[in-house]
């Protein structure tokens, strides 16, 4: 009856305090080379496991309160009450543009907020 030393796949050193037993599988290395392709193949694969920004919808600067107005960049506490009293006196924006009716308010700055903001 064959042993277990016998099988092909166990090789064997002998010796009197040492003995090797190799076997045919997969190693720890090839384990974490497994997981590793897995982790890459999913990120570049699937966007959704890839690191994106969430999508915000603009804010339009016709019915947005002053709160909401100073969350803007380059906006502020002052600048969203001034656009707020702008629109009250003179009438909706009818776009982006328009801004520059307020004090303090540039091309530079509309230029900035233009995927920001909305008129509609």
């Amino acid at each position: 009856m064959p042993t277990f030393n016998d099988h092909p796949s166990v090789h064997h050193r002998t010796s009197t305090t040492n003995r090797t037993v190799r076997r045919r599988g997969f190693h720890g290395l090839t384990l974490v080379t497994l997981v590793w392709l897995s982790v890459a193949w999913l990120s570049l694969a699937h966007p959704a496991f890839a690191a994106e920004g969430p999508t915000i919808a603009p804010i339009n600067v016709n019915e947005a309160s002053v709160e909401l107005l100073a969350e803007l960049p380059g906006i502020g506490p002052t600048k969203a009450q001034a656009i707020v009293e702008d629109r009250q006196v003179n009438g909706p924006y009818t776009s982006a543009e328009d801004l520059t009716r307020v004090k303090g308010i540039g091309a530079n700055t509309v230029a900035r907020l233009k995927d920001e903001i909305s008129t509609d």
